[in-house]
């Protein structure tokens, strides 16, 4: 059962005493208090949260429910989300320039209703890849598709099917000169857009409205596909899990599968710089399900450099970075009462949006809703995503409240679109069959005045915390790299102290030897006085044996001259 919401247009004002409803967050955004103050940012995305989980997509919803997208019953206040990043030259904001790049072909329209529109005015721009022989083949497909229409008529009353209820004098006209419709009739387009492109002729107005359509980029396309990729193991992995409930990617070997397979080998190939990424295949089979392949490669260069969808594939992420900041900067700024919730619950962005950004909603969503979704971000750009999340989280709010962190992400995962189904038709039992208000969450999402103002406001901020955070990494890589040096030092110092202790010991060893020999030479020397001392005994002995006997020879030779004498 869902609850009524307050009209986003009723004032802020509450009578004491306040009621709990007033406890939700309001509908209508008053930005200009809350740039006032000063904020630290507690939406540091964490990319490792960053998941496809592919073992749930067997409850993927991919019915091509159509029948709500030419409903006139849209109300007249219909808008397009304002283009983040192109300001309107009648506000009166004073936002630096250098925060954003656009594009030299690109400019904004913007009416009287604060509505925006991209169209290209340079079509010789360097890099632009417009090409006016691409905008004719455009034109004669339109003028084929309108040729059948009327034989079709000829022969008997229009059945009906994905062209009927088109206003092709209407489309006629877009499709003749989209620059010159674009400027001059912005509001009717804009709310023609809004209400849904008709499905025959939404590839030939994507490429319109993104100036993708180039013969000699086709070209290009064809020539890649005779090359190789190092990613081919990984995109034919990821092959079977890009809508497998789907007709036309059922089968392995059918045409959706090979061509999604030749688009993102080429692409591969045309960008090395991001090459093959998860999320890439869901973009490529949505443009493919409404275009060939060599233009749906076309359209996603054009995504990928123009509509900046590149930086979500790029190592580190760095757009997807920015915009889930942005993304929680909105939630604290739309949705308060939410925004506190999901602090206390642990709930991150990065858990349950870096999903949405980088396949563009075509994961989860229905693939009707996920068309409209298309229209939107390629007539206005990129950041009509913002609107679209908001909108989800608006509507399911008051449920949300009162789930915790696992039923949340369950919730955001199952749920999210409860709130939109169509009552079900009696004896409806398949899932295809169910239908959404595709008109009222259009209407919803484009309706939230998310404006360029705020985008860049919240963009200086992101720049300021990375700057800060590099700053911050600066000081710890230098600290770190001391640190290191110190032990490289201490590391040098402990082996030189080895080393004095090895000569040490060595030359302790060398004393011992030495003491050693010392004292065996003192032995010696002992010895040899020894022997010396017996050596002089003997020869006294000797001496004084010789004396004695001199003495008696001499003694008996006096004897004997006296006894002559006598």
């Amino acid at each position: 059962m869902s609850m009524d919401h307050p009209d986003s247009n009723s004032s802020s004002v509450v009578d004491p005493p306040a009621s709990l409803d007033s406890l939700f967050s309001p509908k209508q955004a008053t930005f200009g208090e809350a740039e006032a103050r000063a904020r630290e940012s507690i939406a540091e995305s964490e990319l490792s949260d960053i998941s496809l989980d592919d073992e749930k997509l067997e409850d993927l919803d991919v019915s091509d429910n159509t029948d709500d997208q030419t409903d006139s019953t849209t109300p007249a206040e219909l808008f397009l989300p304002t283009k983040p990043f192109e300001l309107d030259l009648n506000e009166t904001h004073s936002v630096p320039t250098s925060s954003h790049k656009k594009s030299a072909s690109l400019a904004t329209l913007h009416s009287s209703r604060h509505i925006s529109l991209l169209v290209n005015h340079d079509e010789k721009a360097p890099g632009s890849r417009v090409s006016l022989d691409g905008q004719h083949k455009l034109q004669e497909e339109f003028a084929r598709l309108q040729k059948e229409k009327d034989s079709e008529n000829l022969k008997g009353p229009p059945t009906p099917g994905l062209s009927a209820g088109i206003d092709w004098d209407f489309w006629g006209a877009v499709i003749s000169d989209y620059q010159q419709f674009a400027s001059e009739r912005s509001d009717e387009l804009a709310q023609a857009i809004a209400k849904g492109i008709p499905p025959t002729l939404r590839g030939m107005m994507w490429q319109l409205m993104a100036a993708s359509k180039d013969p000699e980029l086709e070209g290009t396309y064809l020539k890649l596909l005779k090359e190789s990729s190092i990613h081919e193991k990984a995109i034919l992995r990821d092959l079977g899990r890009t809508f497998p409930h789907h007709d036309f990617f059922t089968d392995g070997q059918g045409i959706g599968q090979e061509n999604l397979y030749n688009v993102l080998k080429a692409y591969s190939i045309y960008d090395p710089q991001v090459g093959y990424c998860q999320g890439l295949p869901f973009v490529v089979a949505i443009l493919l399900l409404n275009m060939p392949d060599e233009e749906a490669f076309s359209l996603l260069v054009r995504l990928m450099q123009v509509y900046d969808l590149r930086g979500h594939f790029l190592p580190e992420m760095p757009k997807l970075q920015l915009r889930l900041f942005q993304f929680d900067r909105l939630i604290e700024e739309l949705l308060p009462v939410l925004h506190v919730h999901f602090l206390r619950e642990g709930i991150k962005s990065s858990m349950f949006c870096s999903q949405w950004f980088l396949t563009m909603f075509s994961y989860r969503f229905p693939l009707d809703i996920v068309f409209r979704i298309y229209d939107n971000c390629l007539a206005s750009g990129i950041e009509a995503m913002f609107g679209f999340s908001i909108a989800l989280l608006r509507k399911n709010e008051d449920l949300l409240l009162n789930l915790k962190f696992d039923e949340i992400l369950a919730f955001l995962n199952t749920r999210l679109f409860d709130r939109y189904k169509v009552d079900s038709v009696e004896g409806a039992k398949e899932e295809k069959e169910i239908q959404y208000q595709v008109n009222e969450f259009v209407n919803d999402a484009v309706s939230l005045r998310i404006t360029a103002f705020m985008l860049d406001s919240y963009s200086h901020e992101y720049e300021d915390m990375v700057r800060e955070k590099n700053k911050h990494t600066a000081e710890i890589d230098e600290l770190q790299s001391s640190n290191r040096a110190l032990s490289a030092q201490v590391k040098r110092l402990e082996s030189n102290f080895a080393q004095l202790n090895v000569e040490h010991v060595e030359l302790l060893n060398e004393l011992v030897k030495a003491r050693l020999r010392n004292e065996e030479m003192e032995g010696e020397l002992v010895r040899y006085k020894l022997l010396y001392a017996e050596a002089m005994h003997e020869n006294e002995d000797a001496q004084s044996s010789h004396r004695m006997s001199i003495n008696q020879i001499f003694g008996g030779l006096k004897r004997g001259s006296g006894s002559k004498a006598s």
